[in-house]
């Protein structure tokens, strides 16, 4: 299945490739993963995360701002290989955009934080997030 929308995330689980754009519901297990991503996030807000919203080019307010980084896609794919994989387990997620900031941020500390490896290739390198660090380091 080739990635066509803008802003797709992919991952592999069981053998089956799950799509994932922004704020999409489309998947038959939406619920959940909005649930869980929910779980992950207060997670980390309890350890003092906060959202990135500098490369938000609408008006809106900060908690507008936020929102708006919240459903990315790579945010839910994470979401759903957290509910269908092994903790400690790796994920892989390919993106065809650049990550922004705000993901690759919680990204780290999700790594740390839950103990997982993580590998994004997005349009520009693979992101390898691992104990709070990312392979890339923060180059952007």
């Amino acid at each position: 299945m080739p990635i066509t929308a803008p802003g797709c995330s992919l991952v592999e689980v069981g053998g089956v490739l799950h799509e994932f754009s922004v704020g999409d519901d489309s998947h038959p297990e939406s619920r959940e993963i909005y649930m869980m991503l929910d779980e992950i996030m207060k997670r980390l807000k309890l350890r003092g995360f906060v959202g990135n919203t500098s490369e938000v080019l609408l008006e809106l307010d900060e908690e507008g701002k936020e929102l708006a980084f919240s459903f990315h896609s790579e945010k839910l794919a994470l979401a759903f290989c957290f509910l269908k994989t092994s903790p400690g387990s790796p994920i892989r997620i390919v993106k065809n955009l650049r990550i922004c900031r705000d993901c690759h941020d919680a990204m780290k500390m999700i790594s740390k934080e839950f103990d997982r490896e993580i590998v994004i290739r997005d349009c520009n390198r693979f992101h390898h997030f691992r104990q709070g660090l990312c392979s890339c380091k923060d180059y952007w």
